[in-house]
């Protein structure tokens, strides 16, 4: 089956983009010109727009459909109130094989009592919202939206500045969002969140209105010095912020314990999906749990390679790994085995490719974080 694609894609082939297959969509990875290393370094000193429509999108909507959804993520919405955003799991529910572990990490955006906005990732957003549609109550509707949305994210520290020339509201709270029409009238929903450690704003509109947005944005920052970025600069941005992928730190085999997110567990909630599994599980001790890695060397770490300690025995392996374009080294984040005598500034040894690469265990981020 072809992958799906953006409602940016002529706008993307018309930049140079390589494209790749990315949880079933064609989406940039690069655009010519630069590559990831310019992009990246654009969102640390400057901005940059990516397209990441391929993340889902589904409403919740009805009578009490905060409530549903907070019975069934892990996160506790009542923490928050409507024009906030919300870092949240759908876990295996208790009973199901792998219970506890992750079906998907996403953002659950709250408008009101009986109205939310999930947006999980593109591989794993059928199932999670199909999973809610299954649970939910006579009364509370869940919506696939995801044809009708496009999703572009606006990161680094002269976003602010790309926000205000365009029109669009832009100071708010971190994991806030609010309403806006810009230069040219459409209708766009901003959020203050991001995926890259930088300040930054996630803009909804909707799909027909997306190639408007994204040349209007260029426009607004061509002085600011604006770059096209693709997800090989997601990637290595996040990284950096040591934020969990899923398929990657996160999975049914990865709990949200092991992945040290349980802060984004509400713990004190009666129930949620997987709840006792994830409560045993916190109790009893993880029986692994992330860390970040710095290479002393030149080797680069990826993911799926050997941990040893300093005895050569094996005693994780590496979930993530690239080269960081701040810090001119190779990092990486790697499950490791709780047992192991692993803390901050621990020399541990990365079986690259059949080469020992010494690295040092960080505790992430790996470079300081500006999101607030």
């Amino acid at each position: 089956m072809s992958p799906l694609t953006s409602p940016l894609q002529d706008r993307h082939l018309a930049a140079g983009a390589k494209l790749a297959d990315f949880g079933g969509w064609s989406m940039p990875i690069e655009y010519a010109g630069g590559g990831v290393l310019a992009e990246h370094v654009a969102v640390r000193q400057g901005v940059g727009l990516f397209d990441v429509s391929h993340l889902g999108t589904g409403t919740v909507r009805g009578p009490g459909a905060a409530e549903f959804v907070d019975s069934c993520l892990t996160n506790d919405l009542s923490r928050i109130g409507p024009g906030r955003a919300q870092y949240t799991f759908c876990c295996v529910p208790d009973g199901e094989e792998q219970a506890g572990g992750v079906v998907d990490d996403l953002i659950a955006y709250l408008h009101g009592s009986d109205d939310v906005l999930l947006v999980p990732n593109a591989a794993n957003s059928a199932e999670v919202l199909g999973r809610l549609a299954d649970a939910a109550p006579t009364g509370v509707v869940v919506e696939d939206r995801h044809a009708e949305v496009a999703v572009l994210a606006v990161q680094g520290p002269r976003s602010l500045q790309v926000l205000e020339l365009l029109g669009l509201p832009g100071e708010i709270g971190y994991m806030s969002f609010v309403r806006g029409s810009g230069r040219g009238g459409a209708e766009v929903t901003v959020c203050r969140t991001g995926y890259t450690g930088e300040h930054g704003y996630e803009l909804l509109v909707a799909a027909d209105r997306a190639e408007q947005l994204w040349d209007a944005l260029l426009e607004a920052g061509q002085d600011l010095g604006i770059r096209l970025c693709g997800l090989g600069a997601r990637d290595t941005l996040r990284t950096e912020m040591g934020y969990p992928l899923h398929g990657h730190e996160l999975s049914r085999d990865i709990s949200p314990v092991q992945a040290r997110a349980g802060w984004a567990v509400g713990w004190r909630k009666p129930a949620f999906w997987g709840s006792e599994a994830l409560r045993a599980e916190r109790e009893a001790g993880p029986a692994r749990l992330l860390w970040g890695l710095r290479a002393t060397g030149r080797g680069i770490p990826r993911p799926g390679m050997a941990v040893l300690d300093e005895a050569g025995r094996r005693i994780g392996e590496t979930t993530s790994g690239t080269f960081s374009p701040t810090l001119r080294t190779g990092i990486g984040l790697a499950l490791l085995d709780a047992a192991a005598a692993v803390g901050e500034g621990t020399e541990l040894v990365v079986d690259v490719r059949g080469r020992p690469q010494t690295v040092e265990v960080v505790t992430p981020p790996f470079v300081p974080s500006h999101v607030r």
